[in-house]
């Protein structure tokens, strides 16, 4: 299974949230560039980097993104604003290997389709749930849709992938929610990584046993609780 740690950007810093709560950001680096090459050193293939400003429509870091596409070979998957085929174009000109679309995933078909067919196989994406429900929007609002109309129209399209993150316990380091990896997987074929609660070795293991490709990890490297070079080896 592809280990994938995370890079959440907020104000240039590399933080993390709970809950997607901004009022509960930790700082864990002022250097996210710096935090990129240690992953890349420690052996990941991939980093999933978030652009929270942009997420919530308060700006955007993508000169320090920017920088970390030039100065690393790993490939990155950013996130956070791409709601629009342009901006996509954009990241993946500047050399992002994949995009994530998360609002206009769920809200605008058209731009997601675009996106998905101009560049088949490097479009993830997000479907970020919420008490069971679908959120957009930096997760700050609910989507009209259900997951299973979500992901049935996204089924049709040559995406490289959805990634699901349950946002009740993203950065509680509680566990994954495996129900709802169950349900999403048995709906899909597409390939399918997980974000959400990991707190030790064995929420990677049970995560991969529920059917997910991937696993994102963000507070439990930062914590101390999983070594990147661990997981990555397993």
């Amino acid at each position: 299974m592809l280990v994938i740690p995370a890079i959440d950007i907020l104000g240039g810093r590399c933080v993390r949230l709970v809950r997607g709560d901004f009022r509960q950001a930790t700082v864990y680096s002022d250097d996210p560039l710096e935090m990129a090459l240690r992953h890349a050193s420690a052996g990941a293939r991939r980093i999933h980097v978030v652009d929270l400003d942009a997420a919530r429509g308060d700006g955007d870091n993508r000169e320090v993104i920017g920088a970390m596409l030039r100065r690393t070979d790993i490939h990155v998957q950013v996130a956070g604003g791409v709601r629009s085929a342009g901006i996509a174009r954009l990241l993946l000109d500047a050399g992002a290997r994949f995009v994530v679309m998360g609002t206009a995933a769920a809200r605008d078909p058209r731009a997601l389709e675009r996106s998905a067919r101009a560049d088949p196989g490097r479009v993830l994406v997000a479907l970020d749930v919420r008490g069971g429900s679908p959120a957009a929007g930096g997760w700050l609002e609910t989507v009209e849709h259900t997951t299973a109309a979500l992901v049935e129209r996204w089924n049709e399209l040559p995406l490289a992938g959805i990634i699901l993150t349950c946002i009740d316990r993203d950065g509680t380091m509680t566990g994954p929610d495996l129900d709802t990896l169950r349900s999403v997987r048995a709906m899909t074929e597409l390939e399918l990584q997980y974000s959400g609660g990991i707190s030790e070795m064995a929420d990677i293991a049970a995560v991969e046993a529920a059917g997910a490709q991937g696993v994102i990890l963000g507070k439990a490297l930062y914590e101390g609780r999983i070594k990147l070079e661990d997981a990555l080896a397993r």
